[in-house]
């Protein structure tokens, strides 16, 4: 299920990054959506971690919080 903006993405995701952050989660997300759609059930996890590996190639977690890098 693609996200249409960042207020959708899962209360774990939303609360916890910069809006910045949580921008690149949503566009990696639904990317990664449209490129797994053959892989059945594992579809959604496949997408999460797409999108926190792109959240991480940008963005570092510092004394509990999201900072860029």
């Amino acid at each position: 299920m693609p996200y249409e903006s960042v207020e959708q993405l899962p209360i774990a995701v939303r609360d916890h990054l910069p809006l910045h952050a949580a921008e690149i989660y949503r566009s990696a997300f639904n990317h990664a959506w449209a490129s797994y759609a053959n892989r059945g059930p594992a579809r959604e996890e496949i997408c999460h971690r797409v999108a926190w590996a792109a959240v991480k190639r940008r963005y570092r977690k510092a004394d509990g919080v999201w900072v860029e890098r």
